[in-house]
């Protein structure tokens, strides 16, 4: 268990109206670095305000600048005003910022993280809710214990549920601010065999009786206590004259309600946030706090920042028309904020190539040419829209010697799905890794637990023989429980089975039979956490990239060369990273590959959430262009082998939706020379067309792709609409959501596709 938090409750808790601030001092002289529209979001001290802050427009100098003011012309007393943040490291950097400005006064504002500033109210009056003051802030490995434990106890089959997933919908609902009293059906109770609410129930329970707290708890908690107690809640409006929110487009239900019941007495709330950089949908975040915040308060000053100091022009017109085409927004439009005649800067180059080891390998070439040009590597990065696409980029970096880092996670071959299918070819290629035998003896669980490998261990040991070699032997004794004994039969004939065919097997088929066979794939289809669909991705590319090598022992010792090749401390490297990872960010170069239908935007999201996920993904190619300073890279593959299977791809429609004035396309000349001039017999047989309908495309002018449709309205259907499906047969068009539609299928009742996968009925 740990508790993260310091407490410290030195500062006075005084209602604000009891402060008579003293006569104003004349406005610093800081005020004269800001820019117009700036300058307007520091003075807008009273009332509502949001600050629409585009990427590169200085929103930490207005953040940070208006604090400081504040503190400055004596309006509040430091404890007097509230400044929430989404990291440790914007708090802390926002606090310095300030202190520069105003001095010590900065530390005692109460400034700091929803999660920090929670818990500081919540120790304040734990009693409220069952606690104790002194109440541990559980890890997620404890909530997870906690939470297997009452699975356990109300015998919950956690092959069918796993607790990963339990734990996910008990978040999501302390996200939006439900308690278990406040969770009805219309919230998704069905998890569990409908036993989700129960278990929700018993989990808070457990963890008052522990004395303890997760961190959803921790504004859920202060929730019920502005509930239950008016008069606490009436305090703390009194005391804080001033709110600031930054990054509000990323709040989640209960941060909304949180910030909202503080400010209700003053009403001097500040938000600054971009909604075209909402991307966080998955964890939680809830785009349409800020987009309603003038419904909110109709009072509301609105002000703009468009001035953006980081990107060329061109950048800024590629990413504002891109952002366009979405309809829910607030709208803004990006401009340079630099004085006088601005160079325009490089077009935005988009790139067809003929394959994704193509695309890797030109990606790298011009890396490599930009260093050539005296271009710092840490000023280069690659962002790519999902973890999978990252092996291609990682194996020709590590083949050229370009050095490179991952943010956001781990290489390839150190995530712990790879680990694990690496494991079981290196036990398969050897017998004697004993380190290779622990790894994924019980993965999946085989009912071969921690005493049993104790057991195996001494064995070893004892006899000098490797652990396999000891299990065979212990097998044949009474020593162990028969479950185990059998299951390690199992395992061991399955292992002999495997070692038998690795001499004239690919190692992509055998990679892909044992993770099949042994019930790994199977492991991760079962479990509902939001990481599960990404470790599969990774899984299926992992067997994919497989198919580069003629036998199993090259392939293992490229792996152990590959994880011995970390980039050494103080090593200059480029950055390979997701989009998601890469908000708030910048690079003076920026590539970004995969711009492909069924990748970007992503086939997964779209079947999952229709128009709302298509506007998000466009929102993250935004956050994407972005990111850059001086030069843009786009680039998208026209057959890319995903999952071990190749398939035709069509570039993203986010491409046809760049300004063509701003950008420069380019193609591989291995695209031409295939049907009469279309690039090379593209479709989305495997991608958008899960109808088999091909849709090639051709090269209409020398910057223009064009998609040619067969069968099918470019603008999608309308209701009423008679439709085939490859699967359900025909059906009629009954509701439209973006690219979903509901349709009553004849034979196979009412079902939701997407429209890309029905054709017209004849």
């Amino acid at each position: 268990m740990s508790d993260p938090f310091e407490l410290n409750d030195d500062i006075p808790f005084e209602p604000a109206k009891a402060y008579v601030p003293a006569a104003p001092p004349p406005p610093p002289a800081w005020l004269d670095k800001l820019n117009p529209e700036q300058r307007e979001a520091v003075l807008a001290t009273e009332g509502p305000v949001l600050v629409l802050s585009g990427a590169g427009t200085g929103k930490t100098r207005v953040l940070t600048t208006r604090l400081g003011y504040i503190l400055s012309q004596r309006l509040a007393r430091p404890w007097q005003i509230l400044a929430v943040t989404f990291t440790n490291r914007a708090a802390r950097e926002m606090r310095d910022r300030v202190t520069q400005l105003v001095g010590p006064a900065a530390e005692a504002v109460w400034l700091g993280t929803f999660h920090a500033l929670g818990v500081r109210m919540l120790r304040r009056h734990a009693e409220i809710v069952g606690l104790r003051s002194n109440f541990t802030i559980l890890d997620a490995d404890d909530q997870m214990r906690l939470l297997k434990q009452l699975m356990e106890a109300d015998e919950i089959d956690s092959k069918k549920w796993p607790a990963q997933g339990l734990m996910g919908v008990i978040q999501r609902w302390k996200d939006r601010g439900l308690t278990p009293d406040r969770v009805g059906r219309e919230h998704g109770t069905e998890y569990a065999a409908g036993r989700a609410l129960a278990l929700y129930r018993a989990y808070q329970d457990r963890l008052k009786t522990l004395n303890a707290a997760d961190f959803g708890d921790l504004l859920l908690h202060c929730l019920t206590i502005f509930a239950q107690q008016p008069e606490v809640l009436k305090q703390y409006q009194d005391q804080f004259r001033y709110v600031l929110v930054d990054e509000y487009q990323d709040t989640n239900v209960a941060q909304y309600l949180w910030q909202r019941l503080l400010t209700q007495t003053h009403r001097n709330l500040c938000c600054v946030g971009d909604d075209d950089q909402s991307i966080y949908s998955w964890r939680g975040a809830e785009v349409g706090n800020i987009l309603r915040f003038e419904k909110d308060f109709p009072d509301a000053k609105v002000i703009r920042l468009e001035r953006n100091y980081r990107s060329t022009p061109r950048i800024l017109a590629a990413a504002s028309h891109l952002i366009a085409h979405n309809e829910d927004r607030l709208g803004k439009t990006l401009r340079t904020g630099h004085e006088g005649e601005v160079e325009p800067g490089p077009k935005v180059k988009v790139r067809g190539v003929w394959d994704g080891a193509e695309e890797a390998r030109w990606v790298v070439d011009e890396i490599e040419s930009l260093q050539r040009q005296g271009h710092k590597l840490p000023e280069i990065a690659i962002l790519v829209r999902a973890g999978f696409q990252m092996l291609e980029f990682e194996e020709r970096l590590i083949t050229t010697g370009v050095p490179y880092r991952v943010v956001g996670g781990p290489r390839f071959y150190e995530r712990l799905e790879i680990r694990d299918a690496v494991a079981y070819l290196r036990l398969i290629h050897q017998s004697d890794d004993d380190l290779a035998f622990e790894r994924i003896i019980n993965k999946p669980k085989r009912g071969l637990g921690d005493t049993t490998v104790q057991k195996l261990h001494i064995l070893a040991r004892a006899q000098s023989v490797p652990m396999l070699e000891a299990a065979l032997r212990m097998m044949e004794t009474d020593e162990l429980r028969p479950q185990a004994r059998s299951a390690l039969r199992a395992f061991a004939t399955d292992l002999g089975r495997w070692r038998s065919l690795k001499d004239n097997t690919a190692p992509s088929d055998l990679a892909a039979m044992v993770l099949e066979e042994t019930g790994y794939i199977a492991m991760w289809q079962a479990d509902k956490s939001p990481e599960a669909p990404g470790r599969l991705d990774n899984l299926r590319e992992f067997v994919s990239g497989l198919e580069e090598w003629e036998n199993l022992a090259g392939f293992l010792d490229h792996v152990s060369l590959v994880m011995e090749n970390d980039a050494q401390a103080g090593q200059e490297s480029i950055t390979l990273m997701t989009l998601h990872a890469a908000k708030g960010l910048e690079f003076d170069s920026i590539f970004l590959p995969g711009w492909e239908e069924d990748i970007f935007p992503s086939r997964r999201s779209l079947e999952e959430n229709g128009q709302k996920a298509l506007e998000e993904e466009r929102r993250l190619a935004y956050v994407g262009l972005t990111r850059a300073r001086k030069r843009v890279h786009v680039s998208f593959a026209a057959n890319r082998r995903v999952y071990n299977q190749w398939q035709s791809s069509i570039p993203s429609r986010f491409i046809d939706e760049l300004p063509k004035d701003a950008v420069e396309q380019e193609a591989d000349a291995g695209l031409y020379g295939h049907s009469g001039g279309n690039w090379g017999g593209l479709s989305d047989s495997g991608a958008r067309s899960g109808a088999g309908m091909r849709r090639p495309l051709r090269m209409v002018e020398a910057d223009k792709w064009e998609q040619v449709s067969r069968g099918k309205s470019e603008h999608g259907f309308k209701i009423g609409d008679r439709v085939f499906h490859q699967k359900f047969g025909y059906g009629l068009v009954e509701e439209i959501d973006g690219e979903k539609l509901a349709i009553a299928f004849d034979k196979a009742g009412r079902k939701k596709v997407l429209d890309s996968f029905v054709e017209p009925s004849e």
